[in-house]
């Protein structure tokens, strides 16, 4: 391929919530468009085979790290095995996620940590680590896979809309920081997609209302003016234009990708 057709040749790039929906798209445009991929997540056998089939269909080199990102010190052994392996990354792609939802007054501190830790305390941890080589350089994308529960309240979830909201605040203020050194940082926020969390979320609206599978479904996509869930291409397209060299003008951005619900 051409240049133009690789724009991200050279280019290492960190996934998170890599073995499948979101971060398994985002993974494989990056490959598509040149980058070398480090596929961060809990599931090594499918990892794997997600990582052999961007060398084999892309010519990129791979690696594949299984981490807990709502652990500190996982995670800083993992950017400093993929550093080792790949170079220092100039891409951070933070997708990997959990939502789990219960009324308010039945959110325990367990559950409430847990939503904080993967969804908000990971993001953090993982830019933390990811910065320094990227100021260095003078050049790193980062981009956070946040939600529209960053950007309006849903009922049952309040955990994954705090840490959600708050993954947008961190994206806003870290973006001055960068905003002079060549690195820019900013969050994408789904609607609801057609992905494995919400099928769970489907499930367990079916198992305590009772409703068809259909009428779960209508009871969330009518927060969509579109009448429709979000394809996870279109989200990891979105991801990838962002971490492309010609969008160096963006940054501190929550980009809505909801069908205008917000």
């Amino acid at each position: 391929m051409s240049a133009p057709s690789r724009p991200l040749a050279g280019k290492h790039a960190i996934v998170t919530g890599a073995s499948r929906g979101i971060g398994q798209r985002v993974a494989e445009l990056i490959a598509q468009a040149g980058g070398d991929v480090t596929l961060v997540g809990r599931d090594t056998e499918r990892l794997e085979a997600n990582a052999a089939q961007l060398m084999q269909a892309h010519g990129v080199k791979t690696l594949v790290a299984a981490t807990d990102v709502a652990d500190p010190q996982a995670i800083e052994a993992t950017y400093a095995k993929a550093s080792q392996a790949l170079g220092a990354p100039a891409i951070l792609v933070n997708n990997a996620g959990q939502a789990i939802s219960a009324p308010v007054h039945k959110t325990d501190l367990e559950l409430w940590n847990r939503m904080i830790g993967v969804n908000l305390s990971g993001v953090y941890m993982f830019t933390k680590v990811a910065l320094p080589a990227m100021t260095k350089a003078g050049w790193g994308r980062v981009v956070n896979v946040a939600s529209t529960a960053g950007l309006r309240g849903y009922a049952y979830v309040s955990a994954y809309c705090a840490a959600k909201h708050g993954v947008i605040g961190l994206t806003r203020a870290v973006a001055q920081e960068v905003a002079i050194k060549g690195v820019t940082i900013n969050a994408v926020c789904p609607g609801y997609v057609d992905s494995d969390m919400t099928d769970h979320t489907l499930n367990n609206i079916m198992k305590t209302t009772g409703r068809s599978r259909e009428e779960a479904l209508s009871s969330i996509v009518v927060h969509n003016p579109q009448k429709r869930l979000v394809s996870t291409d279109e989200v990891a397209q979105a991801v990838l234009w962002l971490c492309l060299p010609s969008q160096g003008a963006i940054n501190g951005q929550a980009l809505g990708i909801n069908g205008g619900e917000v």
